[in-house]
């Protein structure tokens, strides 16, 4: 019985052992299966953290972008403004950018910098210390502004410290202007600042509820390979989601994580545990409490089956809340986390389908029964999204899936999960909103590019087309008049006497003429002409002729003759005409912007000639033209090569006949052509701003051969020089001259009477006074050709006056010209002033002026103009004469 004791409790431990295998190797499968859960949990979890991230990154991304474009775009406008309008001004500037600075705008402010040196600036309070910088001396924005110049395309740099305070972005736009011979120069930079701090704000980076910390990357629009330059440096250590922000001239690199970093453990790990531990539990105990029993075993494993279902539809479903609805009874059973999800208590108290139905938002639950009551007729999948109010009145969004599930003997149920979606509604609400805005952004610019464009290619005082309107237009005009067997004509038109009413009645009465004038235009040309404002007060008219020119005529005429009338202005009657210069296309292979070249020589022509007219261009113009650059290259040729000299034409005492001084006079020793006159080049180099250069030239020459004379005791006691009206105008003439250490009362400055008249310049009476105090005599030259007056000659009281040749040469035959003279002749006594009579021709000449009282002849009949050698052998020669 012991033996048999023994062996009954091996066969006892061996059964027990038996009926532990199972237990165990269900604990070892539920360990494994539970840490697969666990590890695929965290898996789908991080996936859905960082799908969360990501999904507001791509939103501040977006908003970066847009803000980023949306400023720079704007700027794209004044770009092509200053194109057109180079030279400008601040109040011209401003009041183009002002345009650009709305409420939403990141937009700090605007720089010109012409040459690279800012200049413009809008708004101009608060940016004082930027104006004046130049980008080329200043170390921080150097490069990027070489580089927009060199690259020729817009590039952002920042965030950089401001000159004026604080940071921005700043985008450089290089502007090149068109030149002559279509080419282009470079006008200089402008720099778009876009402020920081708003930048980042309309972005969504400081946003409260963010829920991430924010890592930018990519200074000076670098990308990845550029610094960071907002967030914590962390942020980039820690596994970061990151975006790819696309800029005009690069990119920057968002990276972030969430607001305490990545979870270490999903949300649902311990409920995910605790159903793991209660199926173990479930799954262990029976086996260990019913060993081998096979009833209890199938009652187990029927239960085992069930719960393992449900985790599985759970699990399938990315379930958060797991409910279950018996479709026979209407009972639902909710987990904790969908009664927290519908603001129930945790209670586990049974669900009805009026907790179900009266937690939907009255707006939704027409849908959410149709949706439910679809899935059933079916028996398919069922899947709805709708609002639930929460017993605290907050609204959610609710996305549920489930399956219709029937187990053997039991009643037909769905079991489904249930998770809230409000964050992911309102991001896509946000995505939405920024794409509209996106949208009415891009509409704004759409809008703001066409009203620039328009400005552009207009005038904006008389709407008329522009200069650069006319340029783009004019080649494919002419081409189509060739096309239609005609020519392209184009008419040049400057008003007269236009700039008389803007001093009189100022800038308003021109602006009201021009507008007049352009309506005067618009009536007298025909349809399929263009009018166009190239300037100032000069318009264009183009239109198209064909055999019979003479209707270009008849068109001028027209013109001039409805110009002509009187234009009424507050009152005030208003005349002005205009010249107009005509030019056509000859059917030549020339550019047609050559018409416009032809019709502008034209014009001079008929300004030349009266205005109040017209002309045609003819090859006539076209040469005269040419012969005269060719004079003006070899008169700055000349100056260079100092082929300017000075003549010296003697002046004699009327009483003694003897030499008092002489008169240099400017003379070109012309390479090919010998000596030549002043009426051969002086137009020409008051054209070209030159007249200063040869009147300094000639001072030179005769301070040199003044003290030549002086050293060859020729005794001539002076020199005069003549002075024009531009180098009278000189800041530095006072300067120059006391360089020179004149001798006091050796040189007399000859100042033609047109300078003198009664309202003089300040700086040129200034000057008057201090050539003076210098030692040197002023007498006014041409006197008697009808500018100075009494007055004028009491305020400079000059030395000499000189009495003009075409008054002097016809005392012999004229008495009343005699009487004219011997006028003159009188002022000058009474008021003690020399007076000089020039164009002394005949001895006769000199017996009549000596009577009038005349101090001083000059002209032919005593010597004629003469270099400085020739000078020297004229007065000894009159010496030897004396003594023999």
């Amino acid at each position: 019985m012991a033996l048999s004791g023994a062996r009954l409790g091996g066969i006892k431990d061996a059964v027990f052992s038996s009926a532990n295998i199972p237990a165990a190797v269900a604990v070892l499968v539920i360990a494994i299966s539970a840490a697969y859960a666990e590890h695929q949990n965290k898996i789908v979890s991080d996936q859905a953290v960082r799908a969360d991230v990501l999904a507001k990154v791509n939103l501040i991304r977006a908003k970066l972008e847009g803000n980023i474009n949306g400023n720079l775009q704007l700027v794209h406008g004044l770009v092509a403004t200053v194109v057109t309008e180079p030279y400008m001004g601040q109040q011209r500037f401003a009041s183009l950018a002002g345009n650009l600075f709305g409420e939403s705008s990141q937009l700090n402010n605007i720089a010109g910098a012409p040459d690279l040196v800012v200049s413009l600036m809008y708004p101009l309070k608060g940016n004082e210390k930027a104006v004046g910088l130049d980008y080329r001396k200043d170390d921080r924005q150097r490069n990027a502004a070489l580089r927009a110049r060199d690259e020729r395309k817009l590039i952002l740099a920042g965030p950089v410290d401001l000159k004026q305070g604080g940071q921005g972005f700043i985008g450089r736009f290089p502007v090149f202007v068109p030149s002559a011979g279509n080419t282009e120069r470079f006008w200089g930079i402008i720099s778009a600042v876009v402020d920081v701090q708003r930048l980042y704000k309309a972005s969504g980076l400081f946003d409260d509820d963010l829920g991430i910390d924010v890592a930018l990357i990519g200074k000076d629009a670098l990308g990845p390979s550029g610094d960071q330059f907002f967030g914590d440096l962390g942020v980039r250590r820690s596994n970061p989601v990151t975006a790819e922000v696309l800029l005009p001239s690069g990119s920057w690199q968002i990276a972030a994580i969430p607001k305490n970093g990545w979870p270490s453990t999903p949300g649902n790990a311990w409920l995910l545990r605790a159903i793991m531990a209660a199926a173990g539990t479930l799954v262990v105990i029976p086996f260990l409490v019913t060993g081998r029993l096979i009833g209890e075993r199938q009652r187990n494993y029927a239960e085992l089956r069930r719960l393992s279902r449900r985790l599985e539809l759970a699990l399938e479903a990315s379930a958060i809340g797991v409910w279950e609805h018996d479709l026979a009874t209407n009972d639902l059973s909710w987990d904790d986390r969908v009664n927290e999800i519908y603001g129930k208590p945790r209670d586990g108290g049974p669900r009805g389908y009026l907790d179900w139905a009266g937690a939907i938002h009255p707006q939704d639950l027409a849908s959410a029964n149709a949706d439910f009551d679809r899935a059933v007729a079916s028996r398919g999948t069922y899947s709805s999204e709708y609002r639930i109010v929460r017993p605290d009145g907050e609204v959610r969004h609710v996305r549920s899936k489930a399956a219709i599930y029937q187990a053997p003997n039991e009643t037909l149920k769905m079991i489904g999960a249930e998770w809230d979606v409000t964050a992911d509604v309102l991001l896509n609400s946000d995505l939405v909103r920024a794409k509209q805005l996106s949208e009415s952004k891009n509409a704004e610019l759409e809008t703001a590019r066409a009203h620039i464009e328009h400005i552009a290619f207009h005038d904006s005082l008389t709407g008329l087309p522009n200069r650069r309107y006319l340029d783009q237009v004019l080649e494919e005009y002419a081409a189509n008049a060739k096309r239609d067997g005609g020519h392209a004509a184009l008419l040049h038109i400057d008003l007269d006497r236009f700039k008389h009413i803007n001093d009189t009645l100022g800038h308003a009465a021109g602006d009201a003429m021009l507008v007049h004038a352009s309506a005067v235009l618009r009536s007298k040309v025909e349809d399929g002409g263009f009018v166009a404002r190239i300037g100032g007060d000069e318009f264009v008219v183009l239109c198209t002729v064909h055999d019979d020119i003479k209707q270009l005529a008849v068109l001028a005429d027209r013109i001039i003759s409805q110009m002509g009338e009187p234009v009424y202005y507050h009152g005030h009657r208003c005349r002005f005409g205009v010249s107009v210069g005509i030019a056509v296309d000859n059917g030549k292979d020339a550019e047609a912007k050559h018409l416009l070249v032809n019709a502008d020589i034209a014009l001079y022509r008929a300004k030349s000639r009266g205005r109040n007219r017209y002309e045609f261009f003819t090859e006539a113009m076209q040469s005269e033209i040419v012969d005269t650059k060719r004079i003006a290259d070899e008169v700055l040729g000349g100056l260079e090569r100092n082929e300017f000299i000075a003549y010296y034409q003697p002046q004699f005492s009327a009483k003694t006949l003897e030499i008092v001084g002489v008169e240099a006079l400017a003379r070109w020793r012309h390479p090919n052509k010998g000596i030549l006159a002043p009426d051969v080049f002086l137009r020409i180099a008051e054209e070209l701003n030159v007249v200063s250069m040869i009147d300094r030239t000639i001072l030179n020459h005769a301070l040199s051969d003044f003290e030549d004379w002086s050293a060859a005791n020729l005794h001539i006691p002076r020199v005069s020089v003549n002075v024009s009206a531009r180098r009278l105008q000189d800041e530095e003439l006072i300067k120059s001259l006391r360089e020179l250490n004149i001798k006091k009362g050796t040189v007399s400055f000859e100042l033609v009477e047109s300078i003198f008249l009664d309202e003089n310049d300040d700086l040129v009476t200034w000057n008057v006074d201090q050539i003076k105090q210098l030692g040197i005599d002023i007498e006014i030259d041409d006197f008697g050709t009808g500018y100075a007056s009494i007055v004028s000659l009491l305020k400079i009281q000059p030395r000499r006056l000189k009495i003009d040749r075409q008054l002097v040469i016809p005392i012999v035959e004229s008495p009343q010209r005699r009487q004219v003279v011997s006028s003159i002749i009188e002022i000058g006594k009474s008021l003690g002033i020399e007076v000089i009579a020039e164009g002394v021709e005949t001895m006769e000449h000199a017996r009549v002026l000596k009577g009038l009282g005349c101090d001083i002849l000059q002209g032919y009949a005593f010597g004629q103009a003469l270099d400085s050698n020739g000078l020297k052998a004229f007065v000894r020669s009159r010496r030897l004469r004396a003594a023999s």
